[in-house]
């Protein structure tokens, strides 16, 4: 038996790569499409700009809310006996009155502006501001 002759007889052998290996680096995975969040969020934000006409009747129409919903205001920082500075107080108020109420507690409407917006996930925020000066303003 002659070793030399059966190795010469062999074919010539081609590189082996796992047929497996192959077909994964052959054909390119795509990701799956992700569906699209059409979904759109819109935010609408009020700013009502008001001046005290009357500081008295603000200080005094304060600590009444405080007095009469005095868990409400403590939400906002303020306590029934609490003194409070005449920017606490119109702050209160805005907080707890609409416009029309605030009228008659001594503020006085000056600007108002209302600023708009709208996305989704796949876009940048379209934004809207308008703003109207009211009659009368000093």
């Amino acid at each position: 038996m002659n070793h030399l002759t059966d190795l010469t007889a062999v074919p010539d052998l081609a590189p082996l790569t796992h047929p497996k290996l192959r077909s994964v680096v052959a054909v390119p995975r795509s990701a799956p499409p992700r569906p699209l969040d059409l979904r759109v969020r819109a935010q609408r934000i009020q700013i009502d700009e008001l001046v005290v006409d009357d500081p008295h009747q603000v200080l005094a129409h304060a600590q009444q809310a405080a007095l009469d919903d005095p868990d409400m205001a403590a939400q906002f920082g303020h306590g029934p006996m609490d003194t409070m500075s005449l920017s606490e107080a119109a702050a209160l108020l805005c907080a707890l009155y609409d416009t029309d109420a605030l009228t008659t507690m001594g503020l006085r409407l000056t600007r108002e502006t209302t600023r708009v917006s709208a996305s989704n996930q796949q876009s940048e925020p379209v934004s809207l501001v308008r703003t109207t000066t009211v009659e009368g303003h000093d």
